[in-house]
């Protein structure tokens, strides 16, 4: 995708294992149409593993539309169902905006302000 001035938006993925369990998938870039299969797949993916408990680090996201917060949604959903729980932190701008507008903030106990995943107000 290529934005203002030619410049390439991208979006990332990438996870680390949690030392209490769990991982944490830190999103960067935009999420939208063309990207949220990325972060379905990979989501997919860690429910397959048995994974129950994922955290989701937005401060590297800078955009997210209808289909980004769907994905968040979806991945919830899918963890939920075996046991488990998808949480949110880290937003700002826009994303923090459209959580709060949206009500995600308080169905994904979303937490702007934890900077650590490993805390307990973010499990």
């Amino acid at each position: 995708m290529v934005g203002a001035r030619g410049t390439t938006l991208t979006f990332t993925v990438t996870h680390t294992e949690r030392d209490g369990g769990g991982v944490c998938l830190r999103l960067g870039g935009e999420l939208d149409l063309s990207a949220a299969g990325a972060l379905n797949a990979e989501i997919d993916r860690l429910a397959a593993d048995g994974e129950r408990h994922v955290l989701l680090d937005l401060t590297e996201l800078t955009f997210c539309d209808s289909t980004g917060i769907a994905a968040f949604v979806r991945g919830d959903n899918l963890v939920a169902a075996h046991g488990g729980w998808l949480r949110l932190f880290g937003a700002t701008g826009r994303v923090d905006r459209i959580l709060q507008i949206t009500g995600l903030a308080d169905v994904l106990r979303y937490q702007p302000d934890t900077a650590d995943p490993q805390s307990p107000s973010a499990r």
